[in-house]
């Protein structure tokens, strides 16, 4: 896989070099809650335009119906990438129509544009190999040059991750490069112990990671909705907590081969109940009781893990020399359900081991809950590509770039 380092010494002064970037970002109306995924890209951006180059930035936001609809415009991303920039950005209304292409050819050595969201044209997420081809084309025509660097559209077989490199030199930028050099050190010559921390809500998100990690991790500590069926599996009655009933096998399996394997997993031992769900949007003061995970009352359901619970994922996570972290222990985004969440993101930090928090869910927790970034090895961009790759699958947009 070609680097953006050897684009940069073969020279870019000039050129044209479209970054496929993720800037996914969170809104709340027009402005962005979280602009994470923004600054993940700012060093690749910065290097191409203070090396001349003119910088096409084109990403997707959220999941539009391959039209343009205004509640999806990338126009905050481009300016909030201006201000943490420090220079004017160029933003076009359309992907590859007049607009696009006047912006483009307006573009002169050092400056930056902005493409709308790649999503508003069908072509991008088609199924069709030959519409998402023509796409693809149109895209090319635009630029000199291809950098990948949305990490969290890698597992994506979309145009512009997948067909676009394929017309173009191509090479993986800064945070591409990053993101895989961690990756790999969660699947090759692992520093042990290697303990692994998922939560979020339905466990048949996670199966298939689970099943991996029974052959790698040597603790796998469970939390979140999805720790409703593990317990389910061993018999307990979880009331109105969420639960996949169909997986219930599944789970009873993967637990029976994780004791055949020597792999120590560890299910909350105690639970905060309650009758309803919380207000997310008020955060008004929930009521709640905390009960041992085997006693669940029937009318009730789980919303995070209990102080015992935190206490223990917290001495399990105290020895490791690796850590994977991905997904909530609870509805962390109510302050009354947040303490599990917080204790395991506070684990991480005080671990000496590398540390990594597996996008998502989770890296959104640690910034609301006002945690250093800094202070975790590594928080991932991309919470399904990352899933996706320690599964052991094919990334559709790493594979562009390694042609």
């Amino acid at each position: 896989m070609k680097t953006i380092d050897e684009l940069l010494a073969d020279g870019v002064d000039g050129k044209r070099v479209f970054v496929r970037a993720d800037l996914n970002v969170p809104l709340d109306g027009g402005t962005i809650t979280d602009d994470g995924r923004i600054r993940a890209v700012l060093p690749t951006v910065k290097a191409l335009a203070d090396a001349g180059a003119k910088v096409v930035v084109a990403s997707h936001l959220g999941r539009p119906k391959g039209a343009p609809d205004p509640a999806f415009s990338l126009a905050p991303a481009a300016v909030r990438l201006g201000e943490l920039l420090g220079r004017d950005v160029a933003f076009a209304t359309d992907t590859v129509g007049e607009s696009a292409q006047t912006t483009v050819a307006g573009l002169t050595g050092g400056q930056v544009a902005v493409l709308e969201n790649l999503r508003f044209n069908p072509g991008e997420t088609a199924k069709d190999d030959a519409e998402r081809a023509a796409f693809a084309g149109q895209l090319a025509a635009l630029a000199d040059a291809y950098v990948g660097d949305g990490f969290g559209a890698v597992h994506r077989k979309h145009a512009s991750v997948f067909d676009l490199p394929k017309r173009l030199p191509h090479y993986a930028g800064y945070l591409i490069a990053t993101e895989v050099g961690v990756l790999k050190q969660l699947t090759e010559d692992v520093k042990r112990p290697y303990v692994v921390a998922l939560g979020g809500a339905k466990v048949s998100d996670k199966l298939a990671v689970i099943d991996q990690l029974l052959g790698k991790a040597d603790r796998l500590l469970i939390g979140g909705g999805m720790a409703y069926t593990f317990l389910k599996a061993k018999g307990y009655e979880v009331g109105i907590s969420l639960l996949q009933e169909d997986q219930v096998p599944v789970v009873q399996e993967y637990m029976e081969r994780a004791e055949k394997n020597g792999v120590e997993l560890v299910l909350p031992v105690d639970v905060l109940v309650a009758t309803e769900f919380p207000d997310l949007k008020t955060k008004a003061p929930a009521t709640y009781t905390t009960v041992d995970a085997d006693a669940i009352p029937a009318d009730q359901e789980g919303l995070d893990i209990g102080p015992k619970t935190r206490e223990l994922y917290a001495s399990k996570l105290a020895d490791a020399a690796t850590v994977f972290w991905n997904g909530p222990m609870g509805v962390f985004e109510h302050p009354d359900y947040a303490g599990g969440t917080r204790a395991v993101a506070q684990a991480l930090v005080d671990a000496d081991g590398f540390t990594v928090v597996g996008g998502g869910d989770s890296a959104a927790a640690v910034r609301t809950l006002g945690f250093d970034e800094n202070a975790f090895g590594h928080i991932s961009t991309g919470g399904g590509a990352s899933l996706e790759y320690l599964e052991g699958k094919t990334l559709p947009g790493l594979a562009a770039l390694e042609d």
